[in-house]
């Protein structure tokens, strides 16, 4: 229940706000969303840690339950449809005559046979479910292998989730200002893929150099908010809000996948160099979304 809510208002935000705005600002307006996620996952972490000093999971996620009922009730009322044209309304009737779970696994196969769409998944989902492992689970654990204490090592975990609220939105901008998204995406996943790196394989107890490497996994891994831009760009428009939560579930996957899969490597009591024996697997996953980045194709409508 609690992902189908989380892929609902993640690509629910982007796809609605994405609305209010011309095709060239949808790119920029997604990034906004991850920005605003990225910071509630920033702020979120060391404050949880802080409130389950003074009061029960139960009560706080009960807090959490509330403050989402009252945030429906809010939408409800304040969040409105931008105004459509005859035209739009007329082609909106022609496009949803048909059973709604067909409907939905047409749009999903007309998007998996897109190459591109395809591509802008798995570029997304190396980089964003690289970082998702990070900030969730392995950042803490490698940082207290390394010796830092369990609240420090939250502290470093949002500093990476801190480093993507920037990113995501940089990388449009920088998108736009090179009039391309495949080098930039290109190139972004090179950094992420050296700064992860850095991350499992650093030095083993350097402060300062533990928070720059956490910013820089966050920073770079802004570069998966390329993928739902380009494959919004090679859709048709009623098939973007479809493209967007392809692009966002396989984001998803293969988070969990790598959130998962390293933990069979471990022992019970994994010590430092377990965890760079079992976490090889991020950096590769990132290296075959480089691959997918290059094999784009840069055409004139992906750029702008």
């Amino acid at each position: 229940m609690l992902a189908v809510g989380s892929s609902f208002g993640f690509v629910g935000a982007g796809y609605v706000g994405g609305k209010w705005f011309e095709a060239a600002k949808y790119g920029l307006m997604f990034g906004l969303v991850q920005m605003f996620a990225s910071l509630g996952s920033a702020v979120g972490q060391p404050a949880i840690s802080a409130m389950l000093s003074i009061m029960s999971w139960k009560r706080l996620l009960a807090g959490f339950g509330a403050f989402g009922v009252l945030l429906t009730v809010a939408f409800a009322f304040i969040v409105r449809n931008p105004v459509s044209t005859p035209q739009e309304q007329a082609e909106a009737a022609a496009a949803h005559r048909g059973n709604v779970i067909g409907e939905i696994l047409s749009d999903l196969g007309r998007c998996f046979r897109n190459r591109q769409v395809v591509l802008a998944a798995l570029l997304a989902g190396a980089s964003f479910g690289t970082m998702l492992a990070v900030g969730v689970l392995w950042g803490p654990r490698v940082q207290e292998a390394r010796g830092a204490s369990a609240r420090y090592a939250a502290v470093l975990s949002a500093m990476a989730w801190l480093g993507l609220a920037a990113g995501a939105t940089l990388v449009n901008v920088v998108s736009n200002r090179w009039h391309s998204r495949k080098w930039p995406a290109v190139y972004g996943l090179v950094l992420q893929t050296v700064a992860v790196a850095l991350f499992i394989y650093g030095p083993a107890k350097t402060p300062g150099v533990s928070i720059v490497v956490m910013l820089a996994v966050g920073l770079f891994a802004g570069t998966h908010m390329l993928g739902f831009t380009i494959a919004g760009k090679t859709v048709p428009a009623a098939l973007i809000g479809t493209a967007s939560a392809v692009v966002n579930g396989i984001c998803f996957i293969i988070g969990g996948v790598l959130q998962a899969l390293p933990s069979r490597w471990l022992p019970d009591q994994p010590t430092l160099t377990d965890y760079r024996h079992a976490l090889w697997i991020m950096p590769a996953v990132l290296a075959v979304g480089v691959l997918c980045a290059l094999a784009l194709r840069e055409r004139p409508r992906d750029r702008g």
